[in-house]
């Protein structure tokens, strides 16, 4: 396919008659010179997705369902879930009060059982003892702060993790985590998982689900707001690997920031991997389009940020490496602004061979409202399991057969 420079906008006097651009290089370059205005790559390069919504049993569809109805909501408004695959089943987390920023709004948790999801629980809130009789640490004169982002992770050993976010504000935040021994049946007591001096507060993975690595700690994405948006990376080891429980989890080594916000800003990273230690992240940015950084040993240092082909709306999305070596992506393959649909009222999957091309396969909602903050994992079964907010009045499960993607 070829894109003509005058058809994407780019000034007429530089491009001749003939003049045209095979290479996405070529354009993620116009667009870090500034030629491009911001957003304008996504809607140049990518090819648009289906038009029709996906239903049960078609394109790989298999199942989809609210974790709660709307007429039984536990709280006014809900955002920003998480899944993780456990021995006894799946488990989802989101964060729910009166809405976003309210100092009531804690983090929510449901169990999948036989019969369907089970009534939520709320396991954690912004004070310090997590059971709004106590103060939250660095809170001043008794106040609540609310919670942010919630992250679950089942490592291959030891407790189910439960990773989010207390603070006033997302450039304030800092982390916090639970754990639970059975499942997310029952929490710990939270910990707040302390201060590193180029980034201050630690805050775990900020929106998205860690990886595990080859000799068995955790790297987590995360993201900045305090100095513009910037990417860095968490890698956590545990404290006594050799204990039945597998140990405590701590902060052992930050990575980055791994660039400036001069030319992106850049947050809430999903990461890829691929053979030889390649990784490849996946980010939300305020200049209109994904953008991404690769890394070739293994996390330990990472290459400039730049644009891919993909529109962003300045929105959460979530990816995930499939068995097979696919890559598979939640997104909103929308611009922020524009005729419908923008901003998050479609919510997309597409799926990649080299992180490079990406085949837009599904769109799972388009319609006025609110889809957004997708998580994603691959179960133990193979099927790809993912949640995402509904209109803020609920979360919605989804499972994805990879087998039928194409």
């Amino acid at each position: 396919m070829r894109w003509s420079l005058i058809s994407i906008g780019f000034p007429s006097q530089l491009a001749t008659g003939s003049a045209s651009v095979t290479s996405h290089s070529m354009l993620r370059m116009l667009l870090a010179a500034g030629f491009l205005a911001a957003g304008s790559l996504g809607s140049a390069l990518a090819v648009d997705p289906p038009s029709s919504v996906a239903s049960e049993g078609e394109r790989g569809y298999v199942h989809g369902e609210l974790i709660y109805e709307l007429h039984d909501a536990p709280t006014p408004q809900c955002h920003a879930s998480t899944i993780a695959d456990t021995e006894s089943g799946l488990v989802a987390a989101w964060f729910g009060g009166t809405h976003e920023k309210h100092p009531d709004v804690g983090i929510w948790v449901s169990r999948r059982e036989a019969d369907g999801w089970t009534a939520a629980v709320e396991v954690a809130d912004g004070t310090e003892s997590g059971t709004k009789s106590g103060t939250a640490k660095g809170a001043e004169n008794g106040s609540e702060y609310p919670c942010w982002n919630p992250v679950l992770f089942q490592p291959s050993r030891g407790p189910l993790l439960l990773f989010y976010k207390v603070g006033p504000s997302p450039s304030e935040w800092w982390g916090m985590l639970m754990t639970s021994d059975d499942g997310g049946k029952s929490w710990s007591e939270p910990r707040r998982l302390g201060e590193n001096d180029r980034i201050g507060h630690l805050l775990g993975p900020v929106k998205n689900k860690p990886i595990e690595l080859a000799d068995g700690s955790i790297l987590a994405p995360s993201s900045t707001e305090h100095a513009g948006w910037r990417v860095h990376f968490e890698r956590l080891g545990r404290s006594d690997s050799d204990s039945p429980s597998g140990g405590q989890w701590n902060v052992v080594e930050v990575i980055g920031p791994t660039h400036s916000a001069e030319h992106f800003n850049a947050i809430q990273p999903s990461i890829l991997t691929y053979p030889e230690g390649a990784m490849q992240v996946l980010c939300r940015t305020r200049e209109g389009v994904l953008a991404e950084s690769w890394s070739r040993d293994g996390g330990r240092t990472w290459g400039d940020m730049a644009a891919t082909e993909l529109p962003n709306p300045n929105s959460g999305t979530d990816a995930v490496t499939l068995r097979d070596g696919r890559q598979l992506l939640v997104y909103n393959h929308t611009t922020r602004q524009g005729e419908f649909p923008s901003g998050r009222q479609m919510l997309n999957v597409a799926l990649s061979d080299d992180g490079h091309r990406w085949r837009p396969v599904l769109t799972l909602e388009r319609q006025e409202g609110e889809f957004s903050y997708p998580a994603v994992i691959q179960a133990r079964d193979g099927r790809v399991h993912l949640t995402y907010t509904y209109n803020r009045r609920s979360i919605k499960h989804v499972v994805l057969d990879p087998a039928s993607l194409e």
